[in-house]
């Protein structure tokens, strides 16, 4: 890769592919090269909409924003979807569960928007079945059996989405299509339809679409103070990566901040919107040492057990803990570790262990406070938005699934009272590399062919880049060493760690291997050894220079040094000083 890392690199990502006729629009390119440029912008003129928070209702708000012809800027103090929308099971989902707490609009609201991502992001989104064992004969496969029933009836199966009706598995047919499953596991069990999506790249196709549409879209951005004037508010903002400071005047503020919520408002003098934090962590596991086609769905005394086949990899989770720890980021304990374990150990053929684990990571929940409510997994999943200042709107709570809903009820409470101001569009709007997607997809094979990759590898990039995959194609026509695996990170070509820093707003080695792509999680080492060669492709499409990627590459393995070292303590308070060690590149500062 020798060919990308030097001062005069010839940069691969123009102008031939535009010349191709590709179904890639410049406007939605995340170009960090641009970011003078677009700070300068937002000092300028006056706003009809900022949007803080840069996860998944963050982003869904700019681009339902701008796709209106508002004025929009986001502002991220990290990294886009750093947070929350990063961390999640990767479901699109209903919520089964959610049933039992009659929650039947939320449980509504949910399907409908797990069936239209599917159309909005065709790329990202696929079926996935799931499988629901049975411990009682009777009672329990009638009771969940008609839980499934009003599911599918909720969903209105049958229609163009490709989810399927639950179906009824004897013990046989169980271990027919989950061998692994323990034999005196389950007497029989359900089989239903839901989603799954890479939420990370939802978040940055949500981002992309929203630069599409016109809306100025900057990470490591931090917002520090909001004061209301009339007619308007003002932000005070820092630039993580060079200290400058400077403001930002928009009529209306949508604050999209997650957990930290309760921040956010206190810059107003105001916090009518009480949000807890709710710890869920998540281990990644080899796919050979659980080659499951299906996912498990089960429940646990303190939350709900999954078991998700992904790619290479399969994910074990969740947990559902109080946390109360500062904003900053989050690491799971020994304790999550052994706990997800146990929990899956009792359905399992052969037991699980901790040598087993690639990787682990952990997000937080942002629910809506229920004073009634003392245990997280009883607090609802409902949205909330509400005007906690004049023109200032905050919106917590919710599920990645209704992103979608949760950011469109945000900006039309946010707008209310300003003129000619047009409705949603966000229902029939395309996500970044969905159009042509179908057509792109069917053409796999000779792309495969003519690139000499393989094909599952091409596969790989059309569901993480959709129709502009064959962009990434491109690059290696002009430089084939850009179709190299990054050493250290098989499932990353070195090409991507590029097209992510010029495209797609990445500027960390973290950025790339922990959300750009999932490489990080999916080797043994957390991606150290991947690190300094995507520093220096970092570096090169950057313009910075060895030393720069030298720190970066430390950074990077620091971190994957600290999580590993989480996994020794036994409950959150003896992960204090890890966390404080972490505070520094959590914070977005490169």
């Amino acid at each position: 890769m020798t060919s990308v890392q030097g001062t005069a690199w010839n940069d691969p990502l123009g102008p031939e592919p535009f010349a191709a006729g590709l179904p890639f629009g410049a406007g939605s390119v995340l170009d960090p090269l641009r970011r003078d440029d677009d700070l300068a912008e937002l000092t300028g003129d006056l706003l009809d909409v900022l949007v803080v928070g840069g996860g998944a209702t963050g982003a869904g708000a700019a681009l339902d924003a701008a796709s209106r012809g508002l004025t929009t800027a986001l502002l991220e103090g990290g990294d886009l979807a750093s947070g929350t929308s990063s961390n999640s099971s990767r479901l699109l989902h209903g919520g089964v569960r959610y049933l039992e707490q009659l929650e039947f609009g939320l449980v509504r609201e949910a399907l409908h928007e797990r069936g239209l991502l599917q159309e909005l992001a065709p790329h990202l989104v696929r079926r996935m079945s799931f499988l629901y064992p049975l411990t009682h004969r009777v009672w329990e496969r009638g009771y969940v059996g008609a839980g499934l029933t009003l599911y599918d009836a909720l969903a209105g199966l049958g229609d163009r989405h490709g989810f399927r009706r639950h179906r009824h598995l004897t013990r046989k047919a169980l271990l027919k299509q989950a061998p692994q499953l323990r034999a005196d596991a389950a007497v029989g069990a359900l089989s239903y339809d839901d989603g799954h999506v890479d939420d990370a790249r939802l978040v940055l196709a949500l981002a992309r679409t929203a630069a599409r549409e016109g809306a100025t879209v900057l990470s490591r951005v931090r917002v520090t103070g909001l004061a209301t004037r009339p007619g308007h508010t003002v932000a005070t903002c820092v630039d993580t990566l060079s200290g400058e400071r400077f403001t930002v005047r928009a009529r209306r503020v949508v604050l999209a901040t997650g957990p930290w919520s309760g921040l956010t408002q206190k810059m107003l003098g105001t916090g009518p919107v009480r949000v807890r934090a709710s710890k869920g962590v998540h281990l990644v596991l080899p796919r050979e040492r659980l080659p499951m086609d299906s996912a498990l769905i089960a429940r646990t005394p303190s939350s709900v057990l999954f078991i998700i086949p992904t790619g290479d990899v399969v994910l074990l989770g969740t947990t559902d803990t109080p946390w109360d720890k500062g904003p900053g980021p989050v690491l799971p304990t020994g304790a999550d570790v052994r706990y997800l374990l146990d929990q899956a150990n009792l359905w399992l053929r052969e037991p699980l262990t901790p040598g087993d684990v690639l990787g682990v990571y952990a997000g937080l929940r942002p629910l809506v406070d229920q004073p009634d409510r003392e245990r997280t997994q009883a607090i609802s999943r409902e949205h909330v938005v509400r005007e906690v200042a004049p023109g200032c709107v905050v919106v917590a709570g919710g599920k990645l699934t209704t992103y979608r809903v949760m950011a469109r009820d945000a900006v039309d409470a946010a707008v209310a009272g300003l003129p000619a101001v047009r409705p949603s569009a966000t229902e029939h709007l395309p996500l970044s590399g969905a159009s042509g997607f179908h057509q792109a997809w069917s053409r796999r094979d000779s792309a495969a062919a003519a690139a000499g990759l393989p094909v599952a590898a091409v596969e790989r990039l059309a569901r993480r880049y959709g129709a502009e995959y064959p962009l990434l194609l491109a690059m290696g026509r002009r430089d084939p060493a850009l179709l190299d695996p990054v050493p250290g990170a098989p499932s990353l070509l070195a090409g991507e760690v590029l097209y992510a820093a010029r495209h797609e707003a990445a500027m960390t080695v973290d950025d790339v291997l922990r959300r750009r792509s999932r490489a990080g999680l999916e080797t043994a080492d957390g991606g150290a050894g991947a690190a300094p060669h995507v520093a220096a492709l970092l570096a090169a499409a950057l313009g910075r220079d060895e030393s720069w990627a030298a720190e970066q590459a430390a950074s990077y393995t620091r971190t994957a040094e600290v999580t590993r070292a989480a996994l020794d303590t036994s409950d959150d308070a003896e992960l204090a000083p890890l966390l404080a060690d972490l505070a520094g590149r959590w914070s977005g500062a490169a």
